[in-house]
């Protein structure tokens, strides 16, 4: 719908006619808090600050090895300005501290100007995604290699984080009813306070927290409530995936009633999540990445799902009954590979995020849009490397369209004419 890609000059991102891109922050950058911005920026979302403001709340998906892409000038000890309590993982006197969290960028349309960045959450390991709470927070989720530090310490938590100008370093509580794994996103049902949380791992689960109380509008208690893994009602253990071509595959476009299974001891040091859960009758996808909700369904990203690895793309309507439906399933002849983070436009497109593309896909990563109808088109193209796009998200105005490319670590503000 807005036509060819047009080469950026500047050999940064190419966009259609008419489009424009504003970068806002580079890794390296000097903070408001004297800091610098840290590499590696992931999942992403844009609220509504005061005056018209956007904040956008920004992962930084930092192993504690990586200390040249930390914030600090010595990424191998924590500065003495930064209270070692305030971070989830500070590491012994001596110790590197865990470099991943989140940054708090405040943008002003007005101006086109950044007018404040700053840390907001110090001390977790690879903060990779997440979620945008409607009452102004943000859930980042850690998803790390391995889920027990080398030094003993447990990860693969979510955390909660506010949205606001001006916080500085919060508190880092890790929020442990939502489980313990290699989380990747999370995304909210507002009727309901339901939460909605994707596991990426090649053969991870989708499950939910489901809060003991809730009154809509209000802040959900993450600490309070069951865990729960989706399975297809009357297929136990059900192999999402589509790998065996020869095998009970899942039709694109045919709805299948779930049902949802009980998460014993949710922050198992084991982690043995998802094989219990299967073993139990939860299915079984192929790296849930990505997820969003619009309009009464969710829309999720699995991005090594099919038969070509290229990746699938599932909607799960809540309701009584509670549907499953395979989306889009990407083949060879396909415009979109391995689909990652996503978000959706005010009128009704998903706008997807292509991860580091495999051996079967596209070299170059894209953004790419879907209509509900499932037609592909693009958006944008990464001119200046193969680094993937992460983080896409929609000023509340619907008139700038937030993305990172995370590697050397930039994030851009795209305007032009939008759809509707």
């Amino acid at each position: 719908p807005y036509g060819q890609l047009k080469p950026d000059p500047k050999g940064l991102l190419d966009l259609p006619e008419g489009f424009q891109y504003r970068v806002l922050s580079k890794t390296g950058d000097l903070m408001s808090d004297g800091y610098k911005v840290p590499g590696k920026p992931d999942g992403m979302a844009a609220f509504a600050g005061p005056e018209g403001k956007v904040v956008l709340v920004r992962n930084h998906e930092l192993e504690l090895a990586m200390t040249r892409l930390g914030p600090f000038k010595n990424n191998r000890r924590l500065p003495e300005s930064i209270p070692a309590n305030r971070l989830y993982d500070a590491g012994a006197e001596g110790e590197p501290p865990h470099l991943g969290g989140t940054t708090n960028l405040v943008f002003n349309p007005g101006t086109g100007e950044v007018e404040e960045q700053f840390l907001s959450l110090m001390g977790t390991d690879r903060n990779c995604a997440g979620g945008a709470m409607p009452w102004g927070t943000w859930i980042t989720c850690e998803e790390p290699e391995n889920l027990t530090s080398k030094r003993g310490r447990l990860h693969g938590y979510c955390f909660e984080v506010k949205a606001a100008p001006g916080t500085g370093l919060q508190q880092a509580e890790p929020l442990t009813a939502l489980g313990r794994f290699r989380h990747e996103a999370v995304a909210l049902d507002p009727e309901t306070g339901v939460l909605y949380l994707t596991e990426d791992i090649v053969d991870g689960l989708l499950s939910r927290f489901v809060p003991d109380a809730y009154t809509p509008g209000k802040p959900v208690d993450f600490n309070r409530g069951k865990l729960q893994a989706l399975a297809i009602k009357d297929r136990p253990s059900c192999d999402l995936r589509n790998y065996d071509p020869e095998g009970n595959q899942i039709a694109e476009g045919r709805p299948m009633e779930v049902s949802w299974i009980d998460v014993e001891n949710p922050e198992s040091p084991a982690n043995d999540l998802r094989h219990r859960g299967f073993k139990a009758g939860a299915a079984r996808f192929a790296r849930g990445e990505g997820i969003h909700y619009d309009k009464g369904s969710l829309f999720i990203c699995a991005t090594d799902g099919g038969p070509l690895r290229q990746g699938q793309i599932f909607q799960l309507t809540p309701g009584s009954p509670e549907t499953l439906t395979l989306f889009l399933q990407s083949r060879k002849s396909d415009l979109l590979t391995n689909g990652d983070n996503l978000t959706v436009a005010s009128w009704g497109d998903l706008i997807i995020c292509e991860d580091l593309v495999n051996e079967h896909g596209h070299k170059t990563p894209h953004l790419r849009g879907i209509t509900r109808e499932g037609k592909i088109y693009t958006l944008a193209r990464n001119a200046l490397n193969k680094s993937e796009f992460a983080g896409s998200t929609f000023a509340p105005d619907g008139k700038t369209l937030f993305v990172n490319i995370q590697n050397p670590g930039h994030t851009i503000a795209i305007t032009g004419p939008w759809e509707g």
